[in-house]
């Protein structure tokens, strides 16, 4: 069995998106994407996908020049490819298209030695999802914390 280890989060995505789906892809990268990518010097916060021809995109994913590199080193939020089977990009492509879905990317991580990007398939929150979310989030964090501070008087 392969383990996966996380590269970077996309944290602002669950935010900013309902995520409804989640998917694994590959992506194309050169040697120095590559080495930038081990170091974790990767950043997913203003990044999309878009579908362009039966083919996925990475847009904005920005990617740091590698410190060793040399001249050939890659520019830092070019536009990448990333691999996954025909029939699921057609049917991203009629999500995305019908019910105007959004596709973005949500974590790069290793599985074995390959590096994969985790796509959401998300729907934009409005304003009062976003605040009921912190809401939610926060009454969460106040029951846990005084569940912790219960048990600790407890014993």
């Amino acid at each position: 069995m392969t383990q996966t280890k996380s590269i970077a989060l996309n944290r602002r995505a669950t935010h900013d998106y309902t995520i409804l789906e989640s998917f694994e892809a590959g992506i194309v990268l050169l040697g120095t994407e590559v080495k930038s990518i081990r170091q974790g010097l990767v950043n997913l916060k203003d990044s999309h996908i878009m579908i362009d021809d039966y083919e996925l995109w990475l847009y904005n994913c920005h990617i740091a020049i590698y410190d060793h590199g040399n001249r050939f080193n890659h520019e830092p939020t070019q536009k990448r490819k990333l691999l996954m089977n025909k029939k699921q990009i057609i049917r991203l492509k009629s999500l995305v298209k019908e019910k105007g879905l959004t596709l973005i990317p949500l974590k790069f991580y290793f599985k074995g030695s390959l590096i994969k990007v985790e796509i959401g398939l998300g729907k934009g929150k409005k304003l009062y999802d976003k605040r009921e979310s912190m809401t939610q989030r926060d009454t969460k964090r106040d029951i846990e914390r005084l569940i912790k501070n219960k048990e600790w008087k407890q014993d």
